[in-house]
């Protein structure tokens, strides 16, 4: 089982990204998925996180008790949320939004300029799925066919070319930094 939190702030396509990320892994991978989410009130510009939880076969509890790995488009959620990490998980951060403190030496951490590449793009709004090629690329938890699969009918129609180029900018920072890893 795999239990992964994505989190940030809202508006910046947290839910969107954990909803493509179990759309990816249940309709295209073959796995079974569940999405769970929580916001502030405020929804826009406050605390946001979605939980996904995948399972090869049937997920039998659907939120996640500690999560293998935690995305952190925020400082906040990063503040908030890095300590319930999983002592061997795997942390993504958006490196000009997150700074960490004193990392714990189990973790295996990864980052990405994912907001400074969207506004390369030229819409900072595709941050979210930067990093969600980003994180197909470093954790393999869903496939990269799946992940660009999934991008269809969960952003509007005019933005999907942006889109898939958003998740491959991001998947290719995610290969190149594994293989400068190695």
């Amino acid at each position: 089982m795999t239990e992964i939190r994505i989190s940030g702030f809202g508006g910046q396509g947290i839910i969107r990204c954990g909803y493509i990320i179990g759309k990816a892994a249940s309709i295209y991978d073959g796995k079974s998925a569940t999405l769970t989410q929580s916001f502030g009130p405020e929804a826009r510009g406050s605390a946001c996180s979605a939980q996904v939880v995948i399972e090869k076969d049937r997920v039998l509890y659907p939120y996640i008790t500690v999560p293998n790995i935690l995305v952190a488009m925020s400082q906040e959620a990063y503040t908030k949320f890095e300590s319930n990490l999983e002592k061997n998980g795997i942390l993504l951060i958006d490196q000009d939004l997150v700074k960490p403190e004193k990392r714990r030496d189990q973790i295996k951490f990864y980052s990405i300029p994912a907001t400074r590449i969207a506004e390369e793009m030229g819409n900072k709004i595709i941050a979210n799925i930067v990093m969600l090629g980003f994180f197909t690329a470093v954790t393999k938890v869903i496939t990269k066919e799946a992940g660009r699969k999934a991008i269809f009918g969960s952003v509007p129609e005019r933005y999907i070319e942006l889109n898939l180029k958003a998740f491959d900018q991001g998947y290719e920072f995610g290969k190149k930094l594994l293989s400068e890893s190695s």
